[in-house]
């Protein structure tokens, strides 16, 4: 196993022995001919320890030490792989499961020498996707091995890289992919309500491990979303084909984004319908232990894509980069779907718990206390409707405060300032643990209400009352309430100054610990909401900012922003527009029917009449005047030369 343990240890890049083995000398064809001969022999004898030295053999060559160049080593390469396949699908009853393994590792190792060709991989990782479930064990463990390796190379992968393409499989692959994802997640959640009582404690017990498709999916969306959101352009290249490059990158990666989260959010709409009913029937259901599966269920919804895809990916399409017009418009049907589904199963789970149950009040108690209600309180009794949040306690981690102490204990000539801050609070609360103790009195901790020491002080304590050091404390001691601080900003400053003493314990010299709140009474902020119901809220936030970007629209154009004061003008308003036959618009040449007003006050603002209808052809109008102000008829007038005309009375 000595060959094993450096296999397992030139894996690691961080290594030296990785960048020695990488060094060596390939090996030479009649050599690993050699190798192969030894295996073809241990195969027919049955030697399985002969046979798993070789696999790990293989696997050191196939990493590091051959290079299929010639004809020879190609048909080396082709012989070894025939017997590589050959133990993989031999029958279980006559290959252990460590062999099993040891081949699918050699085969994985040796993936680009045994498969050289995209088309012969894409077809390998075609059969094992497809038929790796019905076929042969084997098959899916080397799946499972090969998505594993691909999803930590992935990982440590950027964006365009020579080996992007590789990592990467083509979208048949992740469609395959993704449908045993799916298939995965819908017996996992199916368990719950089938298996015995003792499968399902063991099943609780072994989530949330994700398997090795959700592994590369995970990897999958976390390569382009993280490279979508991260992507910066070279501050250094300024030039044309630079920016370009850069542009065609990032649509190419929001287009992937796209297509891949289209494919996640479908499997995510079958995976809520499947846990719906399961949540259905176990609520109808009169197993025994029905209240733990219902606990259980939420678990095991987790280990699921819910759990491992589907938040990642609402929160990437939360940034700028990915709230485009595109996006939305493609996925707003599928988030209306999940939020549909998600709120439904949130409801339905809520109505079991305790909180709930709670809140249904018997008819004769709920008479009496809407009877107890203000006229406006009894109305909002009465139009609200029981949701997914009635009786949860939205997380307020704002209220969570900030917690300042000292090292524990604290040592000779210790010295510790700090400055707490809450911009709009009124007033500090401070919490002091039970443990607080200094050596001596003098050993203290002052607090100021303000930025500095120079501020008002509030307060000092110090001491201790375990009997060692002054065996007294401070005026009353460290204080058990909460201590108020008017203002936002509070001042701690404690300094030892006493040497410690050889019989006194830590616990005497414990130092301090506070926690700063706003309130006076913080919020329970360590529970969270279920994850149903975080998951429906994260859905309708992400569906309501969709909605908002398809409401406004396209954005603004730079010619757009250019002609605004073109587009307000009156002289617009006037104009008569026609469609062409090619569905372009322009102003219609001739004079064209017109039922506006003859004349438009240029200091109000026009709008056309909203009875506008097509009138009766043959009859045509003058085309609106617009009246222009006196102070520019008369500078039109001098500019032109003209006089205004002088209207005689007539004589009559």
């Amino acid at each position: 196993m000595c060959i094993h343990q450096l296999n397992l240890l030139a894996a690691s890049n961080n290594l030296p022995i990785t960048n020695f083995l990488g060094k060596q000398h390939p090996i030479e064809a009649h050599h690993l001919s050699s190798i192969c001969d030894i295996m073809e022999k241990a195969m027919v004898n049955g030697d399985t320890c002969i046979i798993r030295c070789i696999l790990v053999v293989f696997q050191v060559v196939f990493k590091f030490f051959f290079s299929p160049q010639t004809e020879r080593n190609r048909d080396i390469v082709r012989r070894s792989g025939l017997l590589l396949w050959q133990l993989l699908m031999a029958p279980r009853d006559q290959i252990c499961s460590e062999i099993q393994k040891e081949v699918c590792l050699a085969i994985s190792s040796g993936l680009n020498i045994l498969y050289p060709g995209e088309a012969e991989i894409n077809n390998l990782l075609k059969l094992v996707l497809t038929e790796g479930e019905n076929r042969n064990s084997g098959l899916s463990q080397l799946r499972d091995v090969i998505l594993t390796n691909l999803a930590e190379q992935l990982q440590n992968n950027r964006f365009g890289s020579e080996d992007d393409d590789h990592y990467r499989l083509n979208d048949e692959l992740l469609h395959y992919i993704l449908k045993i994802v799916v298939r995965e997640s819908c017996v996992l959640i199916t368990k719950c309500q089938t298996v015995s009582k003792d499968d399902f404690q063991r099943l609780l017990s072994t989530v949330p491990a994700a398997s090795s498709c959700l592994r590369y999916l995970m990897a999958v969306q976390n390569h382009l979303l993280s490279n979508t959101i991260l992507i910066k352009p070279d501050e250094n290249d300024d030039s044309d084909s630079s920016l370009q490059g850069e542009t065609l990158k990032v649509q190419e990666l929001k287009t992937s984004i796209l297509s891949l989260a289209t494919q996640i959010l479908t499997g995510c709409d079958e995976v809520l319908e499947m846990l719906q009913q399961v949540t259905t029937a176990l609520i109808n259901s009169d197993i025994p232990d029905r209240e733990q599966r219902l606990k259980g269920l939420e678990q095991i919804t987790k280990a699921t894509m819910l759990g491992h895809l589907l938040p990642v990916l609402l929160t990437s399409l939360m940034h700028p980069n990915l709230q485009t017009l595109t996006m939305a418009d493609a996925l707003m049907p599928q988030l209306v779907q999940l939020v549909l589904y998600t709120s439904q199963t949130a409801l339905l789970l809520k109505t079991q718990s305790p909180v709930f149950s709670e809140l249904n009040i018997s008819p004769g108690a709920a008479s009496d206390q809407k009877g107890k209600l203000l006229p406006d309180e009894r109305m909002l009794e009465e139009k609200e409707e029981p949701g997914f949040l009635t009786g949860l306690k939205i997380p307020a981690p704002w209220a969570a405060g900030k917690t300042v102490e000292t090292v524990h204990p604290v040592r000779d000539n210790y010295k510790f300032k700090e400055t707490v801050h809450i911009p709009g609070a009124r007033c500090l609360y401070l919490r002091f643990d039970n443990r607080c103790s200094s050596q001596y009195d003098y050993d203290k901790l002052v607090i100021y209400a303000g930025p500095n020491t120079n501020s008002r002080k509030v307060a000092e304590y110090g001491g201790n009352t375990l009997g060692y050091g002054s065996r007294s404390v401070l005026g009353t001691g460290w204080p058990k309430d909460l201590v108020k601080v008017e203002g936002d900003t509070v001042t701690f400053s404690f300094e030892m100054r006493s040497g410690r003493e050889h019989n006194t314990p830590d616990k005497a010299m414990w130092g301090f610990a506070c926690t700063v709140r706003a309130q006076e009474s913080s919020e329970d902020v360590s529970g969270g909401l279920p994850f149903l119901v975080d998951l429906a809220l994260g859905l309708s936030v992400l569906a309501c900012s969709m909605l908002r970007i398809l409401y406004n629209g396209p954005e603004i154009t730079k010619d757009e922003e250019t002609c605004q004061e073109l587009l307000r003008s009156k002289l617009l308003q006037r104009c008569q527009w026609q469609v062409e036959a090619n569905g372009v618009i322009s102003p219609a040449l001739t004079p064209s029917p017109s039922p506006l007003p003859l004349t438009i006050d240029e200091d109000r603002e026009f709008t056309y009449p909203s009875d506008v209808l097509v009138p009766p052809v043959g009859h045509y109008f003058d085309l609106p005047r617009i009246r222009l102000p006196p102070g520019i008829m008369i500078k039109l007038r001098e500019i032109s030369g003209r006089a205004r005309p002088q209207f005689r009375p007539s004589i009559k």
